[in-house]
């Protein structure tokens, strides 16, 4: 949503999209999950009374907006795209098929996961972990909109220091509002560890990627 209160923003699209060609141009291959919380909240929602299967029904249908979105501004600037979303609807999108998805992106394009992982109750976390672990990837880069996972909130506590590396067990142990629990538990089953950057900053994900970036590794080997 960018700058703005609601619903989507297209310059904050044009501006991820240019992230995501920083990445391609460094010989990624690369596959994105959307979340639609720009949109709606489907936990909000159920905290206020509706239905929670409902509510994240809802929530997962404003992932796949986000997505058609994100298909768009890639393509704008000549980058092959694919939506796959986990909800069957076959005149916007194609279903999730995850060898049809690895194909795509042995060709070059980049895979836009939409609608979670098509369950009420699981988060877009969860969806991103699981398609991670689906893809074969070598790691899980979520954007965020800090630098990494701090000892506390940053924008609330001065004194809150950025962590370098994380085992996927101090964020359980110490419940760091990283990822749910769900999805660590199913990064640290499949050893993919999960870079946390600011997605904010231009050229972000390209600094991240080559070791440059300022970021909190969870998993894998810890720098020297």
């Amino acid at each position: 949503m960018g700058e703005q209160s609601f619903g989507i923003d297209i310059n904050a699209c044009a501006m991820f999209a240019e992230e995501v060609r920083s990445a391609l141009e460094l010989g990624a291959e690369m596959c994105l999950v959307i979340g639609g919380g720009n949109i709606f909240r489907g936990m909000n929602a159920a905290a206020h009374g509706m239905d929670r299967a409902q509510a994240d029904s809802m929530g997962m249908l404003a992932t796949v907006m986000n997505a058609l979105a994100m298909q768009g501004a890639l393509e704008r600037i000549g980058i092959p795209t694919r939506v796959q979303s986990a909800i069957a609807m076959q005149s916007i999108c194609e279903p999730f098929i995850r060898r049809r998805a690895i194909r795509h992106m042995e060709k070059g394009r980049v895979v836009i996961f939409a609608a979670g992982t098509g369950n009420p109750f699981f988060t877009t976390d969860t969806g991103a972990a699981l398609r991670a672990a689906e893809m074969n990837c070598d790691a899980m880069f979520k954007g965020t909109q800090v630098d990494g996972v701090y000892t506390a909130d940053p924008k609330l506590d001065a004194a809150a220091t950025r962590y370098d590396y994380l085992d996927y067990m101090d964020v359980l142990s110490q419940e760091l509002r990283v990822m749910d629990a769900t999805a660590i538990s199913l990064m640290k089953e499949n050893k993919i560890p999960i870079v946390v950057f600011r997605i904010r900053e231009k050229g972000g994900l390209a600094k991240v990627l080559t070791g440059k970036g300022v970021s909190t590794v969870i998993g894998g080997r810890k720098k020297k």
